[in-house]
């Protein structure tokens, strides 16, 4: 409201701008650090340090060195790489001797191995509500309401993004991972049995699993896709597949698709100001960090606190410097 952008609290408990606009914010957001000084300088794309360690900037106008007593970076992570950020930073830290875990795509969809009917017909189609349940190498189960799209090379979507970083990391161990999907969250395994055993009479039993247990359209073609003609007329067989039908992820779709990247500067490079420590002067923030958070805020909340750590971090380090001068 400072900055003249009215919100509201949406059913999630997440903040929104009342005309649901992001640019009025921004520009909003970047008159008010022009009034405190700030300058912007547009179409520079940093390429390191010179041999006597200024900057440098890759301008339209040719190469330009900067002299700075302290640098904060803040270069996004490998996701977005027309808007920037393209981790092009990387090799030019990892030059320096910085440790980088390798970039990852995070928040992202995966592929399934779809068969070409599936594909054709329900790629682009929600699947709401469901659960998404699995297993963590500890043997723990989780389960995930929400909702996923069907695409042509698999699945994507907010229930997916919530639990992206366990089905990468067990895609990388194992080769593949499996999600179990309760197709009918509202009902249980009983119920489902009993509404299915009830007779169809002349009904096709696509009629007859819309009419009983509300499952048609894409729902209906993930089971055809997973469940066999013999046990889809067995409404024992049926509703346990409903309840936990087992869809394989076999990779994450690339880093350039996903909303956001893991994988960055180690936290052990930095100190508790985000300096680097082999780099006296030089701080990180943001999604170039070795962090990750799902989609809903968390990820804009998590830069912005990083932010303003490397700011102080900065600004106490350049007057603890004059200090001792």
């Amino acid at each position: 409201r400072e900055l003249g952008v009215e919100t509201f609290i949406g059913t999630s408990g997440r903040v929104f701008p009342t005309d649901l606009k992001s640019a009025p914010l921004l520009r909003a957001w970047l008159r008010r650090l022009r009034q405190h000084g700030m300058t912007i300088h547009v179409r520079h794309r940093w390429c390191g340090w010179s041999e006597n360690d200024t900057l440098r900037f890759a301008t339209p106008q040719g190469d330009r060195l900067v002299s700075a007593d302290a640098v904060v970076l803040a270069l996004g992570g490998g996701s977005w790489s027309r808007f920037g950020s393209d981790g092009a930073w990387v090799p030019l830290l990892a030059g320096r001797g910085v440790p980088i875990e390798p970039l990852k795509p995070a928040n992202c969809g995966f592929d399934v191995d779809w068969s070409p009917h599936l594909r054709g017909r329900y790629a682009g189609h929600p699947v709401k509500p469901v659960v998404v349940a699995g297993t963590t190498r500890e043997g723990v189960e989780f389960r995930q309401q929400g909702e996923f799209v069907v695409t042509e090379t698999g699945i994507e979507g907010g229930v997916i993004y919530a639990i992206s970083a366990w089905i990468r990391d067990k895609i990388t161990k194992t080769g593949t991972a499996l999600l179990r999907l309760d197709l009918a969250p509202d009902r249980d395994v009983s119920r489902l049995i009993s509404d299915l055993s009830r007779p169809r009479g002349s009904r096709s039993m696509a009629s007859h699993l819309q009419r009983r247990v509300g499952i048609s359209g894409v729902k209906a073609g993930l089971l055809r896709e997973y469940v066999s003609k013999k046990d889809f007329v067995d409404p024992v067989l049926l509703g346990t597949a409903i309840k936990s039908l087992p869809v394989r992820l076999v990779a994450p779709r690339p880093l350039e698709e996903a909303i956001s990247t893991a994988g960055g500067v180690a936290f052990e490079a930095l100190d508790r100001r985000l300096m680097i420590r082999t780099l006296p002067g030089v701080f990180c923030a943001g999604e170039m960090l070795d962090w990750e958070a799902p989609t809903g805020g968390y990820l804009l909340t998590a830069c912005f606190a990083s932010g303003h750590a490397a700011g102080v971090g900065a600004a106490r380090w350049l007057q603890s410097a004059r200090d001792s001068t």
